[in-house]
């Protein structure tokens, strides 16, 4: 589901912050033709000795170019679909959901920012059988929450920081009701708790002593630790944005600061996974 409450700066999935279809181009597919360059209205894509370059100041998102490439290097990211057009789609790997005991996991952006949507989606799942998964932030009203987990059978919680305040810091939003839904949606159903591990920020022994005692406290079934990466880089500079957090650019988690974490957290008698 694409748009997201949250400004995480380490986001890997930039594509899903917006809530609208936009571009993403993929400069070494394009094979200078200029037909992009020849449909845009504002002309914020130009082309020398083959080489194309988009100024994405100008761009005013119209997807024109997108519908004219050939090579498919410039695409369109998000499109609108109805639930039964989503679920028609799904539905056709149901032998391999019940062979592996997998099921249809929804996720962002922040999926509950389009609750009533997805809420349709899931209880249509539940009703054919499927399991079902919810993977979010957590940051909505309980209301929606509580009625979109009524379909839910694991939820997938994201925790950034215990703090507050570096909460906002980075991610544009306190925690206050991320904490208060997690505790809340723990009753409701099946809960894993997704960490990411960034250097300097919230891989302190005092941070990952209080997720513990969250997660231990909330009965949560798993914490995974997804350490920090740069795999998501690219797609930044794809939809003409900055890939603006380089403070953990040299200081990614090594082995043995990833294994000290997965080990305090274990210390709670809780499950931890790494990366997963």
């Amino acid at each position: 589901m694409k748009g997201c409450p949250l400004m995480c700066p380490w986001c890997s999935n930039p594509e899903g912050i917006r809530s609208v279809s936009e571009i993403m181009a993929n400069d070494r597919k394009c094979i200078g033709c200029k037909k992009c360059a020849e449909v845009c209205p504002v002309n914020a894509i130009s082309t020398r000795d083959s080489t194309r370059t988009i100024d994405w100041k100008l761009c005013i998102n119209c997807l024109e170019c997108a519908k004219v490439c050939p090579s498919h290097s410039i695409e369109v990211v998000g499109s609108y679909m109805t639930v039964e057009e989503v679920f028609k789609v799904a539905a056709r790997d149901m032998p391999f959901y019940r062979n592996t005991s997998g099921g249809i996991t929804v996720s962002g952006g922040e999926p509950l920012q389009q609750w009533q949507w997805v809420l349709e989606l899931l209880k249509t799942c539940k009703q054919e059988g499927f399991h079902t998964a919810l993977d979010t932030t957590g940051y909505c009203k309980w209301e929606y929450m509580r009625r979109v987990l009524e379909y839910v059978d694991l939820i997938l919680f994201d925790i950034k920081h215990m703090d507050s305040e570096r909460c906002r810091e980075k991610c544009g939003v306190s925690n206050e009701l991320i904490l208060e839904n997690l505790e809340k949606a723990a009753k409701m159903c099946t809960v894993w708790l997704r960490v990411p591990l960034i250097p300097s920020y919230n891989d302190s022994e005092t941070n990952l002593r209080l997720i513990a005692e969250l997660a231990s406290r909330a009965v949560v079934d798993r914490v995974s630790l997804l350490p920090y990466h740069e795999y998501g880089k690219q797609k930044y500079m794809r939809l003409g944005r900055e890939y603006s957090f380089n403070e953990a650019a040299i200081l990614k988690p090594d082995d043995e600061i990833v294994t000290k974490s997965k080990a305090l957290l274990e210390s709670y008698a809780l499950e931890v996974s790494v990366g997963s």
